[in-house]
């Protein structure tokens, strides 16, 4: 029996590209012969640290993304929903606390990734589905608790995420992603034969299963295909 590849995601839950990234990777884990790692990072480190302008900043940019995610979202199966003021939830209430949070869901946790999943996941619908805050930690409790997580719990992870530990933790996950050359998230490492493939963005499936020799059958790949 072949031992499994490895992909790492890198992503942040400000990101809704990340989100569609995230979903299909999972999605595939159990399709796929891969072991997949979620990676926790800050996207504003990484625009920073790359250079990068965020769209917003890009009128016809900004515009294009809109369309764009509602096409997305009917065809991925992710219920994406844009807040009302994307700008303002993205880039200047940003998601630092929200990542911190979820890096401390992975140094809690042991033994894989299900809780990590689960809390992120609740992070991107609160964002990108019903548009709720992402910044403050009442916010962070109820996603975590809706994961499945007990207040004691809860009460622990918001403490350890304010640690410096964390924030080290966090800082060097995003410092990982810009030396895999990252400038925005999704960015997806597959590991093949002792070698790293970078690649970035929701929209790369195909290339990445080249890439690890297994076949992409399209985004849900569990959903039965209509007969001729």
């Amino acid at each position: 029996m072949s031992s499994k590849k490895v992909l790492e995601i890198f992503y942040d839950v400000v990101s809704p590209y990340s989100w569609l990234g995230f979903e299909v990777l999972c999605r595939y884990r159990n399709v796929w012969n891969i072991d997949l790692k979620l990676r926790p990072a800050f996207l504003g480190g990484v625009m920073h640290g790359s250079g990068n302008r965020p769209p917003g900043v890009i009128p016809n940019k900004f515009m294009y993304m809109t369309k764009d995610l509602q096409r997305l979202s009917k065809y991925f199966n992710v219920p994406l929903s844009s807040p009302a003021n994307p700008f303002e939830a993205m880039f200047e209430k940003g998601s630092l606390a929200a990542m911190r949070f979820v890096t401390a869901v992975a140094e809690r946790e042991a033994g894989g990734d299900a809780q990590v999943e689960k809390v992120s996941r609740e992070l991107w619908m609160r964002i990108w589905s019903t548009d709720q805050d992402i910044t403050q930690p009442a916010s962070l409790a109820e996603a975590a608790s809706k994961a499945g997580l007990s207040a004691n719990e809860i009460e622990e992870l918001l403490k350890l995420s304010k640690s410096q530990a964390i924030k080290d933790k966090l800082k060097g996950s995003t410092q990982e992603a810009l030396e895999y050359g990252a400038f925005g998230f999704p960015l997806v490492i597959c590991h093949v034969d002792g070698t790293r493939e970078p690649f970035f963005g929701s929209d790369r499936f195909e290339l990445m299963a080249h890439c690890i020799g297994e076949t992409w059958v399209g985004p849900q790949p569990n959903k039965p295909t209509a007969k001729m």
